[in-house]
């Protein structure tokens, strides 16, 4: 059974879209949800930190909606850079020093990075096609959509192998009409960019626009027409 999903607005959260090799060619946020948590430490700190993935995280010790595994992402007001402070310090040296204390300290769930983000594509496109092999029937489409409490990812494959993603939340609907407006979208605005070339990111206004446009329909109805 699944949490009830009270309290959140309807959103579509991102948009990615893969070429027929498994490359990332195009990336947006569209609604990113933030738990972030600030709070005023004095010395000694009572979480225990550490450096995991180039990031501070909290590894032990939970308190007022900190939570184990989230990460450091502002130290006194200014954005730290993965496990540095903005001034370039290491952020567990910084933190094992009480002249640095009184700190304003703002936790949240770490931020996927741009490699992790290429990283994640690769390994949907691998599982989209496990999905198609392990089929008992020939042809299948691969995996349409992965359900978790939180969201729900969709897939559209087109017949030259470009996948076409949205993550939003369980309740959206609509997205299978929005995936494919987002491939007419996609059709319009970047195969009939003169400067722009197959299988390469995306770079061209008038797609961002264009999509941004369609996202905001989509979200408003809390659909963009038949289907779910």
């Amino acid at each position: 059974m699944t949490a009830p999903l009270t309290g959140r607005k309807m959103a579509i959260f991102s948009v990615y879209v893969v070429n027929k090799a498994g490359g990332l060619i195009y990336q947006y946020d569209n609604y990113v949800p933030r738990a972030e948590v600030e709070k005023t430490f004095s010395f000694p700190l009572d979480l225990v930190l550490k450096i995991h993935d180039e990031k501070a995280v909290v590894s032990f010790g939970q308190r007022d909606g900190i939570r184990v595994g989230h990460a450091v992402l502002s130290i006194n007001g200014v954005d730290v850079n993965g496990k540095h402070t903005a001034e370039g310090k290491e952020i567990l040296e910084y933190l094992k020093d009480p002249a640095n204390y009184p700190v304003s300290i703002r936790f949240g769930r770490p931020r996927l990075t741009s490699n992790e983000k290429l990283m994640l594509a690769s390994m949907f496109h691998s599982l989209f096609a496990i999905g198609s092999q392990l089929s008992p029937e020939v042809g299948s489409s691969g995996i349409e959509m992965l359900e978790t409490d939180m969201f729900k990812l969709h897939c559209f494959q087109t017949l030259t192998g470009i996948k076409f993603i949205v993550l939003a939340d369980p309740r959206q609907s609509g997205i299978d009409a929005l995936l494919r407006k987002i491939y007419e979208i996609y059709s319009d605005f970047a195969l009939k960019n003169p400067f722009y070339s197959l299988e390469m990111p995306i770079r061209c206004e008038l797609f961002d626009q264009n999509l941004k446009s369609a996202l905001e329909v989509a979200e408003k109805a809390g659909t963009f027409g038949p289907g779910s």
